[in-house]
């Protein structure tokens, strides 16, 4: 089955750029803008992954974006990630960025932003991989901050597809951002938001009513709720759900009790993704894998998965088409 995963066509829906940082390219361009970070290895870095909530990973997660200055830091922290998805037979991914992390510290938005579609520019060039942008607000700041960011990321709107929400979940609801989020559709964007990761299903709730979002980020706990359910299956709402992260974070408590093979039989529109891959353990193959292997998955299920991917995917029906075509010749060739 491993060789059947690193071969499938697949998308990736959710995905933290600045979650993707390995602690060796980290200390390179914390060295390169001779910053001091307080780690004095990279075993060191690493042992600090052993995290027992979503708080305790963003404290680490926040200090590592700290070491991002420039334009070129973010190409490389951007390409580093093409280069690891193209060898995992990604053929698209839709990347989430959290300005207000590096514009809070006085990076220009440009800068930001500049270095990241760089990145993706090189990377269809080199790779054939397509890519789409997602901005996100950081829910524990104020919806005013929310806001602002809103407003600066105008002048680059045709570089972004979306806007979506995260950081700590718990006691930031999505009806904080309801204004905002009403803003950002307004002015054409898309819409997505973490819910029902640590929250409860009535945050998922609140996401698809007064955030009128396409998408759910992780959506675990929308389980609990018999008819919320019924509405995803019934609307193809996707959930863009991360294995290893759920484990990592505690919200699962080992691989093998997942939900997501139950969310396949009751027909939700799962999807497979890596989140913060530096951080949780693995990339999409690991991810794929670790589902596979614990929840006992079928080449059909696996099929499925990735069918749900492209489909849930912020692209216009033939480039859909396009891909579900490769996956569909992989599969016919391969699921025996």
């Amino acid at each position: 089955m491993k060789g059947f995963i690193k071969k499938l066509p697949k998308a990736e829906l959710h995905l933290h750029i600045e979650g993707s940082f390995e602690p060796e390219l980290m200390f390179t361009i914390a060295d390169r803008n001779k910053i001091k970070i307080k780690y004095q290895s990279v075993d060191e870095l690493k042992a600090a992954y052993n995290f027992n909530n979503l708080q305790e990973f963003l404290d680490v997660y926040y200090a590592g974006a700290s070491v991002l200055l420039k334009e070129e830091d973010f190409f490389d922290l951007t390409m580093s990630y093409f280069r690891k998805i193209n060898g995992q037979n990604v053929i698209h991914t839709e990347i989430m960025f959290d300005p207000q992390t590096h514009t809070e510290r006085g990076i220009d938005f440009s800068v930001v932003i500049s270095g990241i579609t760089a990145a993706q520019d090189q990377a269809q060039k080199d790779f054939g991989i397509s890519s789409k942008l997602i901005m996100s607000f950081l829910r524990h700041l104020d919806a005013q901050a929310a806001d602002d960011t809103l407003q600066q990321s105008l002048e680059f709107k045709n570089l972004i597809t979306a806007v979506g929400l995260d950081s700590s979940e718990l006691g930031n609801p999505p009806s904080k951002f309801k204004e905002v989020f009403a803003a950002a559709k307004k002015v054409g964007y898309l819409a997505v938001a973490h819910a029902g990761e640590e929250g409860p299903a009535d945050y998922v709730w609140e996401a698809i009513n007064l955030l009128k979002v396409n998408r759910i980020d992780h959506g675990n706990n929308a389980l609990a709720d018999a008819k919320l359910v019924e509405t995803l299956v019934k609307n193809k709402m996707a959930l863009t759900v991360c294995p290893l992260s759920n484990v990592k974070l505690r919200n699962v408590d080992r691989i093998e009790n997942h939900p997501i093979k139950l969310m396949l039989e009751k027909g939700l529109v799962a999807t497979v993704n890596s989140d913060d891959p530096a951080y949780f353990g693995g990339y999409l193959n690991e991810n794929y894998q670790a589902v596979a292997e614990a929840l006992n998955l079928s080449k059909e299920d696996l099929y499925q998965l990735s069918l749900n991917s492209f489909h849930a995917a912020f692209l216009e029906a033939e480039e859909k088409a396009e891909l579900v075509g490769k996956l569909d010749k992989f599969y016919a060739e391969n699921r025996d």
